[in-house]
């Protein structure tokens, strides 16, 4: 699933959201310097935020048509698994992952980190959270349950992704000091167009094609969004994990 996103590179770069500003400052106060690595970086969307905040940014994903693409907008893009990526003797300041950290073997991928961070070079890894207003959240969780009943993130997406920031810390080595959590609010509104490009980027959307499923979940998705006026702002959050490397 890690290698499917790259099936229409410009549309997971277009609907894809950014990352909060503050969240950006954070990394960028945060690292003893400005050399980071950006591991999962896909399109090159966060990428791209560090590089317009002075940073100079290597990216490595799994999926060649992915980094095709961010290095069609400037990003220096290499293509392996991190798990078996050779970085030929470099190391850096800070390592970053947004929304892509769940793919990598946690206790392989918290060990390589270890052997590519400067000492006092920053890890982080974080995701955002999707949360529409109330109803219309409920609205999608009961059609997400409806058509993908085993999935967790219906029931609560917060949960989901804190989930994965307990695996990353409990993987977290002897290398690794000042673990903390944070979390960036952040806002967006959404026309019907633009919430289901999101969804035909997201995760499920392979499987659910592949099951005959993907367009009932649109269509039911849209007409929900029609009945809410057609549009919606989200006040999401995102949520962050930082260590500091000894």
């Amino acid at each position: 699933m890690a290698e499917s996103f790259g099936a229409d590179a410009a549309l997971y770069d277009r609907a894809r959201p950014s990352y909060p500003a503050a969240l950006i400052d954070a990394l960028v106060a945060a690292a003893p310097g400005r050399d980071f690595l950006d591991v999962g970086c896909g399109t090159g969307i966060l990428s791209r935020q560090l590089q317009a905040a002075g940073c100079r940014v290597l990216g490595v994903d799994v999926d060649e048509r992915m980094a095709a693409y961010a290095r069609s907008t400037g990003v220096d893009a290499e293509v392996s698994a991190f798990e078996t990526w050779d970085p030929a003797g470099r190391t850096f300041d800070a390592l970053v992952a947004g929304m892509t950290w769940h793919w990598i073997d946690p206790a392989v991928g918290a060990a390589k980190a270890a052997g590519l961070l400067r000492p006092g070079g920053t890890f982080a890894v974080f995701w955002y959270v999707l949360q529409p207003p109330p109803a219309l959240g409920a609205a999608f969780a009961e059609v997400q349950r409806d058509v993908l009943p085993d999935n967790p993130a219906a029931a609560s997406p917060l949960g989901a992704y804190e989930h994965f920031l307990d695996r990353t810390a409990d993987n977290l080595t002897d290398a690794f000091t000042d673990i903390s959590r944070a979390t960036f609010p952040w806002s967006r509104t959404y026309t019907r167009d633009e919430w289901l490009d999101q969804l035909r980027t997201s995760g499920i959307a392979k499987p659910l094609a592949a099951a005959g499923k993907l367009d009932t979940l649109l269509a039911r998705t849209g007409a929900a969004i029609d009945a809410a006026g057609g549009a919606f702002t989200l006040d999401s959050v995102a949520v962050s994990l930082t260590a500091t490397h000894k």
